[in-house]
């Protein structure tokens, strides 16, 4: 049974879970229980034609972009192995190019290969 906190609202300890929820007996407010202590994280990352993407998945760059930091650019075509997702955003994957290291990339200029 999961331990009850304090209520977000009032912050008063006086709570108990219903169900689903927690309860707080004081001033009546219902908070779910299935937010407390997730780590997991739902979001859906999806490249520029509506594809999920997953980690250690390999896309392609679809348009020439300039790099910060680099003078090199990533050329239309350029394939990048391997991705990983950045937790919490669905707009940006990290990666590695054969001759860029450390990429962080907009999903919006990717495809799944």
């Amino acid at each position: 049974m999961p331990v009850s906190p304090a209520c977000p609202q009032c912050t008063l300890t006086n709570t108990y879970v219903d169900g689903a929820n927690f309860v707080c007996a004081d001033c009546g407010f219902e908070w779910p229980v299935e937010g407390e202590g997730e780590t997991s994280s739902n979001v859906v990352v999806r490249d520029s034609n509506g594809n999920t993407l997953a980690n250690g998945d390999t896309v392609v760059v679809i348009k020439d972009l300039k790099v910060k930091g680099s003078s090199i650019p990533l050329k239309q075509g350029t394939v990048i192995r391997n991705i990983r997702l950045v937790e919490d955003d669905a707009e940006h994957i990290e990666g590695n190019s054969d001759k860029i290291k450390g990429l962080v990339l907009k999903t919006i200029f990717l495809r799944k290969a």
